[in-house]
C-alpha cells in the first residue's frame, strides 16, 4: 500500500483553505454595509496591489514582473483580464450588498461549464458528449428562469462569463498567480486612484468617515491576496482535475451562507435551476474522471 504523498496532503489542505475562504467572501463584503460597491472595488484595487508588492518583495518574486513590464505591447491581454476580473469583483460585491448572494453562487457553479463552452466556441477545442450535454443543461436552467420567472438573472451570468473569460485571457499570459494579479491591479491602479481622488473631491468618499471602516477598506487587499497564495499553493501540488473537484466548495459555502445567513428566498423555480446546474455539473465532472482514467491507460 502506498504511503499518501505529504506534498498532496499539503496541495489539498491549500485548496480547502482557499475555496472556503472565498466561500465565506459574503460574510466579509456584508461588513461594507452603506459603502456603495464601485467605491469598495476601488479599495480592493488599491490595497490589493499594495499588499501584493509587499507580498512580491517578500518573496523576492520581481523578476518576472519587470520582464513583463518591460513590453509594454505584450501588456494588452493582461490588460484584457484586469478588466475582466475587476468587472468580476464589482458584481460580486454588489450582489452581496443587495443580497442576492444566490445568483452570485449559481453563477460560480456555471463557471466550469462556461469555461467548457468557451474553449469550443474560441478556442475550438473538442469536447465529449457528457460534456456537450452539461452545457446544454446549463443552458436550459438558465433559459428556464428567462422563460419562467421573466427575469434575466444578469448578475449570474455576468458573473460565470466574465469569469469565464478571464480564465481565458489567462491562459495566454505566461506569468503566474501571484505575479499576474500584481500586474494586473497594477493596471487597474491609476483609474482607481482617480476614482477614489473623484470621490474624495465630491465629498462622498467614506474612506475616512470611520476608523474601523477605513481598516476594512485596507484589509480588503489582504483578504483578497490570501485565498490566492493558498490556491497557488494548491496548484502546484494537485492535479488539474483534483483542484477541479475542490472548486465546487466555493459556490457551496456561498449557497448555504444566503440561505441559512442571509435567508434569502429561494423559490421552487430557482431550486429547479440549481438541480438542473448540479445535475449538470454532475454530467461535466463525470466526464472529466472518465477522460482523467483513459488518459492513464497503458
Amino acid at each position: 500500500m502506498k504511503n499518501t504523498d505529504p506534498e498532496a496532503a499539503k496541495g489539498v489542505l491549500y485548496g480547502l483553505a482557499a475555496y472556503t475562504m472565498w466561500g465565506c467572501f459574503p460574510l466579509y463584503f456584508a461588513l461594507f454595509s452603506g459603502v456603495p460597491a464601485f467605491e469598495v472595488l476601488v479599495h480592493r484595487v488599491i490595497w490589493s496591489c499594495v499588499f501584493l508588492a509587499v507580498v512580491v518583495s517578500f518573496l523576492k518574486r520581481w523578476q518576472p514582473i519587470r520582464a513583463a513590464l518591460a513590453h509594454p505591447k505584450k501588456l494588452g491581454v493582461v490588460f484584457g483580464c484586469a478588466v475582466f476580473i475587476a468587472v468580476n469583483w464589482g458584481v460580486y460585491i454588489y450582489a452581496v450588498e443587495t443580497r442576492h448572494v444566490l445568483q452570485a453562487s449559481l453563477g460560480y457553479f456555471l463557471t466550469p461549464l462556461v469555461n467548457v463552452g468557451l474553449g469550443m466556441l474560441v478556442l475550438r477545442e473538442s469536447i465529449t458528449r457528457l460534456q456537450i450535454v452539461a452545457v446544454a443543461l446549463a443552458t436550459v436552467a438558465i433559459l428556464y428562469q428567462l422563460f419562467l420567472l421573466g427575469v434575466v438573472p444578469w448578475i449570474t451570468l455576468v458573473l460565470a462569463f466574465s469569469f469565464g473569460t478571464y480564465g481565458l485571457l489567462r491562459k495566454q499570459v505566461e506569468l503566474d498567480g501571484l505575479s499576474g494579479l500584481f500586474v494586473e491591479t497594477l493596471l487597474l491602479l491609476p483609474l482607481s486612484l482617480l476614482a477614489l481622488a473623484t470621490l474624495s473631491a465630491n465629498g462622498t468618499s467614506h474612506f475616512a468617515d470611520e476608523p474601523a471602516l477605513t481598516w476594512l477598506l485596507i484589509s480588503s487587499g489582504v483578504v483578497t491576496a490570501i485565498p490566492l497564495l493558498a490556491f497557488a499553493g494548491a496548484a502546484r501540488r494537485l492535479r488539474l482535475a483534483t483542484v477541479g473537484f475542490l472548486m465546487y466548495i466555493n459556490p457551496t459555502i456561498q449557497f448555504l451562507i444566503a440561505l441559512l445567513v442571509f435567508h434569502e428566498p429561494l423559490s421552487n423555480e430557482k431550486l429547479i435551476s440549481f438541480v438542473m446546474i448540479w445535475v449538470a455539473l454532475g454530467v461535466y465532472s463525470w466526464s472529466a474522471w472518465c477522460g482523467r482514467h483513459r488518459s492513464v491507460k497503458p
